[in-house]
């Protein structure tokens, strides 16, 4: 399990939903104050969900159709993440609520890499087992 590189790069993608958004804030308001991930429920909740679908699909090692499945699904909430965070820092009624933005709005990005990278490496040993099986 842990001697699989994309064993690595969940568990890095799950640091980063999880663990960073604590150290890191998203914005600033106008009123100078700092918005957190944990201020908000939704982001929170869109954080940790990235972070608990990361380590399920380190679990499901023996399995690598559903952990390249849990993979992407955890892409697609990383892209919806990241969708609220251009929503609230380019908000719709010219008004904006961001007056500078934080390294933590991009954690989603740097997750999905980390997602991505995991992905291609399922993909791989999946093909290595494909072929030695029609070696068979």
């Amino acid at each position: 399990m842990l001697q699989r590189i994309q064993t690595v790069y969940l568990l890095i993608a799950a640091l980063v939903s999880a663990g960073f958004i604590f150290v890191w804030h998203l914005w600033v308001t106008n009123n100078e104050v700092v918005v957190y991930a944990k201020d908000n429920l939704l982001y929170l909740s869109l954080f940790l969900g990235s972070a608990l679908l990361s380590l399920i699909a380190i679990f499901k090692y023996k399995n690598r159709k559903s952990q390249f499945i849990l993979g992407r699904l955890n892409i697609i909430l990383n892209f919806i993440l990241l969708g609220f965070f251009v929503y609230q820092s380019l908000n719709v009624s010219g008004e904006t609520a961001v007056s500078e933005k934080g390294i933590g709005m991009f954690l989603p990005i740097v997750s999905i890499v980390f997602l991505a990278l995991a992905n291609k490496a399922i993909k791989k040993d999946e093909d290595l087992v494909k072929s030695v099986d029609r070696l068979r």
